[in-house]
């Protein structure tokens, strides 16, 4: 078959809808080439072509989604050898460095705020396991977008804490006009401020003399 007949059968092809990819596999002709001699000539997918793209681009989400899964896996296998058997001290560093990052300097109040359940689940973890408080030493404001349920997002935190309704106090909601609205729908549970009660200005100074200590210890200034 000369270059003509073939190059002719490679339009031929296009015009009923075929892929680069598919008359490459019937002609020969790179796709390289079939670009150069093609361009110009409208197309437009026949049913084969669509229905081959979107096995394609399935089968292209199915391959992400287990390579996804493997490096899942991978990462938990490693954290296992990593971090092994957690002592009481491994928990005590955790939730100072944890109240470093989420946690009140201010006002010589123990808060933590945060959107993360682990987060806040691993704070009263490190308060009860670690502090010694109790689950009555706790108390809990939620601080919601207009999007959120108030219902539901007590539902849902009562569930993450185990704290009993006595412990939230009244919600804040914020209605602030003039808020890009690009995050509507990303928090549809809010934050919430964790705050330990009953411990008095003593609790504080002490969190606060340990932070000092870590950093001091580690050569941070």
């Amino acid at each position: 078959m000369t270059k003509e007949n073939i190059k002719s059968r490679a339009v031929s092809l296009r015009k009923e809808g075929y892929s680069y990819s598919y008359i490459s596999s019937l002609t020969g002709v790179s796709k390289s080439t079939l670009s150069d001699w093609l361009h110009d000539l409208e197309y437009k997918p026949n049913k084969y072509t669509k229905e081959t793209i979107g096995k394609a681009r399935t089968a292209g989400v199915l391959a992400q989604r287990l390579k996804k899964q493997k490096s899942i896996s991978k990462a938990k296998e490693l954290a296992i050898n990593d971090i092994k058997k957690l002592s009481k001290r491994d928990l005590f560093m955790l939730g100072i460095g944890l109240y470093i990052g989420e946690g009140s300097k201010t006002a010589n109040s123990v808060r933590l705020s945060n959107s993360d359940p682990r987060i806040i689940k691993t704070a009263i973890a490190w308060f009860v396991k670690v502090c010694d408080l109790q689950k009555t030493n706790f108390s809990i404001r939620m601080h919601l977008y207009p999007d959120s349920s108030e219902k539901e997002s007590f539902e849902y935190w009562s569930k993450i804490t185990g704290l009993p309704k006595s412990a939230f106090l009244p919600t804040c909601i914020d209605v602030r006009g003039g808020k890009k609205r690009i995050n509507d729908g990303k928090l549809p549970y809010g934050t919430v401020h964790l705050s330990v009660k009953g411990k008095g200005v003593g609790f504080f100074r002490r969190i606060m003399a340990w932070i000092d200590l870590v950093h001091e210890k580690a050569g941070i200034v």
